[in-house]
């Protein structure tokens, strides 16, 4: 829902800043004040065509701004966390630059984008109909999606879509399948060698660390053993041995001790100190006993891990790299020996899963073209009650390829002349038809809601009025009223019969400034509005019976 448009140096507006609520929004004022500049400017934020012709003369740029009721819908939450957009309170800010030397700037959210990202995002945020500006009615899968709303087949819908999504799945499962089968078969006999080789391997993990440790300790026993004895020797055994030093300086001390009780700590400190030289010393025996040559283990070491250096060129540089790769084949082998198996469940899947979409696409297509002969007669009705008596409005079907929204492609045909073929909408020459058909369609989709919900988003009607007047005018007002109770509508009028039925009345009017022309926008009320709707009637003098007739469209209106 559009909550604030701004427009800076737009064409004839200088400094504009609008603020807009729920309901009908209806914009007059004179033939030329620039009522359709303010559609024009909120165009640019969804997405129009810039062009430096509309930068107010003497101005370097051109700015339009819009503050949105973000939708809460997940694909347009989702829509803006891809493309890293920011929610303020819930609100979306939409702003677009236009520079005199020709450039153009779009921002969501204080964020640059493209305007290719503006277009995107437009339809969650409304739709401007009139003027040749339609956003969504030439859209096949808008014109889709407006049958099965009128329908009420989102279940139906969801089913297909649904179904579709499993089937494709599956054969998608298939193609791979038989992709790889090939291949993997041409390898199944190197994948049988490489297990086999790995089981006899019989490789634990890190084996590899132990055997190298193993095999340092036998290639250095002479070295070990020299070094070893010098050190116990050093300890406990030579007859200067730190043991034997340590024991005369702790008895030393002992003797001073029971003279001067000042050296009672470094007693205390030599005496663990003793104890720990000996304990070393006990260590080194030990391990000179266990110490000896074996040259026969040591050659089997050495063969162990020539062994395992061969695997880790040909399955990895480690033990837990090769062990992982045995993994890997073991899978690969089981895959192509359940292959056959699983490819006759797949096949039985995907037929399954096929007839049972055929079935319910067939089915959805029966109930969209129930609906379709409903949307029908009603838009038809609908059309004659807003000065388009005779108008034919047809819904075609045209078959489609398999995919997630059925078997069906639908495109809209109108024919507004008596004894014309009926053609796509896109056809059609007048801007004030198109917007008509537009608040038609609307209308029926309305009507087919026994509550309506209140849909945030913006629908704009620019000259929805254009060509007609009287008692078909008054129906147009109350067409506009009653899509009001769901959508916010933002609507161009020169008609004083649909003005009466505002919820905002704003006015726009051209004034001097500063020796140059400049459209100003207000929202009118009370006594002003009143002069406004009895100016529609009058025309240049504004009498008391006009005054009177606008109280009466105003009072009807309500």
């Amino acid at each position: 829902m559009l909550v604030e448009l701004t427009v800076d140096n737009y064409a004839v507006i200088e400094s504009a800043r609008i603020e807009f609520r729920d309901g009908l929004n209806l914009l007059t004022g004179e033939t030329g004040s620039g009522k359709s500049i303010i559609v024009d400017a909120l165009g640019l934020l969804y997405g129009g065509r810039a062009s430096t012709d509309l930068i107010r003369s003497g101005a370097d740029r051109a700015r339009v701004s819009g503050i949105f009721e973000a939708p809460t819908t997940p694909v347009f939450r989702a829509l803006m966390e891809q493309n890293g957009i920011e929610l303020e309170e819930g609100e979306l800010l939409v702003e677009r630059e236009i520079q005199a030397g020709g450039k153009s700037r779009a921002f969501l959210g204080g964020r640059l984008v493209t305007t290719a990202l503006l277009k995107e995002v437009a339809p969650h945020l409304g739709d401007i109909h009139g003027q040749h500006d339609q956003q969504e009615l030439f859209s096949a899968d808008t014109q889709l999606e407006m049958i099965d709303a009128y329908g009420g087949l989102s279940d139906a819908v969801s089913k297909v879509a649904k179904t579709y999504k499993d089937w494709r799945a599956t054969c998608v499962e298939l193609s791979e399948l038989d992709r790889g089968e090939q291949e993997s078969l041409r390898l199944a006999d190197l994948w049988s060698f490489q297990a086999r080789e790995l089981e006899e391997a019989g490789l634990k993990p890190g084996e590899d660390e132990t055997l190298e440790g193993e095999r340092k300790i036998l290639a250095n026993v002479s070295r070990l053993e020299e070094n070893a004895s010098e050190a116990y020797q050093a300890l406990y055994d030579a007859p200067a041995s730190a043991l034997v030093l340590l024991r005369q300086a702790r008895r030393r001390l002992e003797e001073l001790c029971r003279l001067d009780e000042t050296l009672r700590p470094a007693l205390d400190l030599l005496i663990p100190a003793e104890a720990s030289v000996e304990e070393s010393a006990r260590e080194l025996q030990h391990y000179l006993g266990k110490l000896e040559a074996d040259p026969a283990r040591l050659d089997t070491i050495e063969s162990r891990l020539a062994a395992l250096d061969k695997l880790k060129r040909k399955y990895g540089a480690t033990i837990a790299e090769i062990l992982a790769y045995f993994e890997d084949v073991k899978t690969k082998l089981s895959t192509v020996q359940t292959a056959g198996a699983r490819r006759e469940q797949l096949v039985i899947q995907r037929d399954k899963q096929a007839t049972q979409y055929e079935a319910a696409a067939k089915q959805l297509t029966r109930m969209r073209r129930e609906a379709a002969a409903g949307l029908e007669k009603q838009a038809c009705q609908e059309l004659a009650a807003l000065a388009m008596e005779g108008t034919v409005f047809q819904v075609d079907f045209q078959a489609a390829d398999w995919s997630a929204h059925g078997l069906d492609k639908v495109n809209f045909l109108v024919s507004a002349n008596a004894g014309e073929e009926p053609k796509p909408i896109e056809k059609i020459a007048s801007g004030g038809e198109l917007s008509r058909l537009a608040l038609a369609l609307k209308t029926c989709l309305t009507s087919r809601t026994a509550t309506p919900v209140k849909i945030r988003r913006t629908l704009v009607f620019d000259e929805v009025d254009a060509g007609i007047g009287g008692r078909t005018a008054e129906t147009v007002g109350r067409r506009l009223k009653k899509l009001a109770s769901t959508y916010q509508l933002l609507c161009v009028t020169h008609l004083p019969q649909i003005a009466g039925f505002a919820d905002q009345h704003y006015l726009v009017q051209k004034k001097e400034s500063k020796g140059r022309t400049v459209a100003v926008v207000a929202e009118i009320t009370g006594d002003d509005r009143t002069q406004e709707i009895g100016r529609m009637l009058s025309g240049a003098k504004t009498t008391p019976e006009a005054l009177k007739h606008a109280e009466q469209l105003i009072k009807l209106g309500r």
